[in-house]
């Protein structure tokens, strides 16, 4: 297993990409919390090991020394992250060059004249616009049948892809932009919802308005510099061999300075549960989960019936509008758990049976929804509404037969779909 330290600024995007691979190869990477950047990686010792100063850069614990994150990040990879033949391999590494050929740069010229780290240069910003849409729409139609990049599972091709789209994701790729590539959608929010991914980054927290070029913080971010630089030239010009070398001024690189931009623009109030408006209501959404999780389903969905509030509770019927694409049956399994995770604060207010019937190549996901409140309830937050547009959504009538079938097949997980494609196997949402 390998082990090691790597040398970092907090929140840097490329070091995410050794760090998220060291999780999932249970690789034994830390990062050193004495690392300063602007004097660490200018002292002799350092460059010694690293003649180009740049960051990240890991020394195993028996003395390599890399530098570059996807480098790194192979490095403390497995088998499965590296791909598992020669053709996998390849597939990798044209993904990772992808993100960093065309994806980065259109990236940095969109986002760095926004957090005022460059200058605004209106060709080039709205040239980046039209790459950063031509970039989606590859990787849109690329992921039509696909849950990952390569195979079946992740690999580095998707966290090198994830990571170097995080600032667009974040700070520019408002809900209309990002609208027509629902495939990215569904698969950046999976990537970067992984227990690994999250234990690294956090919550990626998806834009809700783009942000837009303000001059002034160009100019702010070059007056800093400037006044910074005047001010250790005044100090060397001072300096006395009776007195201690001061200590030099820290001049970030554009990567460091994004990194603390995007932190500050982050660090907003955290946004109300959209519930709260809505009336509660006596269903009690947690005491029937105990029931639904703990009883047979002859007990669970008559209890179901006896506490359920129409008034203040709806019932929905969700189909998949795409089936006739769906292949393997394990990838359609995964399109209802990536959605499940995007949708993981709705799960207070709100419960499914999400069921696949057929078999590969022939097959149809729907399900059973129930949530507080009368209206659909995707609209009512940015972070729900990934995946809804690509089902077609029915109001049942909570007294009605009809309804009650439903809910009698889709809570107990029997029966067919109307194309008469038996039951597979279903997903709870709780």
């Amino acid at each position: 297993m390998v082990s090691g330290t790597l040398y970092t600024y907090p929140e840097n995007f490329r070091a995410y990409k050794a760090l998220i691979a060291a999780k999932y190869a249970s690789a034994n990477v830390k990062v050193d919390p004495t690392f300063v950047f602007g004097e660490t990686n200018k002292t002799d010792s350092f460059l010694k090991k690293f003649p180009s100063g740049k960051v990240p850069a890991f020394e195993s614990s028996d003395g390599k020394c890399l530098q570059d994150g996807n480098a790194i990040a192979y490095y403390v990879s497995n088998d499965q992250l590296r791909g598992k033949n020669e053709f996998e391999k390849a597939q990798i590494m044209q993904w990772i060059c992808f993100a960093e050929s065309d994806i980065l740069p259109a990236s940095c010229a969109w986002v760095f004249p926004i957090l005022g780290i460059v200058q605004y240069d209106k060709k080039s910003f709205d040239r980046s616009k039209e790459d950063t849409k031509a970039n989606l729409t590859i990787l849109n139609a690329y992921l039509l049948t696909r849950t990952y990049l390569v195979g079946e599972r992740i690999s580095l091709a998707d966290i090198s892809v994830a990571c170097n789209l995080l600032h667009l994701y974040t700070h520019v790729l408002e809900p209309e932009f990002r609208k027509p590539f629902a495939n990215v959608n569904r698969w950046f929010t999976t990537i970067v919802n992984q227990p690994n991914f999250r234990e690294v980054v956090g919550e990626v927290k998806l834009c809700t308005k783009a942000a837009e070029v303000d001059p002034k913080k160009f100019q702010q971010h070059s007056a800093g510099k400037s006044a910074g630089k005047d001010k250790k030239e005044k100090k060397e010009d001072k300096k006395d061999k009776k007195h201690p070398a001061p200590k030099k001024e820290k001049e970030p690189e554009p990567e460091e300075e994004l990194d603390a931009a995007e932190a500050a623009l982050a660090a907003e109030p955290k946004s109300k549960d959209p519930f709260d408006s809505l009336p509660k209501g006596t269903f009690n959404m947690d005491d029937y989960k105990r029931c639904y999780s703990n009883e047979d389903e002859s007990k669970s969905i008559p209890y179901f019936w006896e506490k359920f509030d129409p008034e203040n509770y709806s019932i929905w019927f969700g189909e998949y509008k795409y089936n006739d694409e769906l292949t393997k049956v394990f990838m359609s399994c995964n399109l209802i758990t990536g959605m499940f995770q995007r949708l993981d604060k709705m799960r207070k207010q709100a419960f499914a049976s999400v069921c696949l019937f057929g078999t590969d190549n022939d097959s149809s996901i729907s399900g059973i929804w129930v949530w507080r409140g009368q209206e659909l309830v995707f609209p009512l937050s940015p972070d729900w509404q990934i995946d809804y547009e690509t089902y077609d959504w029915k109001k049942l009538d909570p007294s009605s037969e009809e309804t009650k079938k439903l809910v009698q097949q889709y809570f107990s997980w029997s029966g067919a779909d109307k194309k008469g494609r038996k039951f597979n196997q279903g997903k709870i949402f709780k």
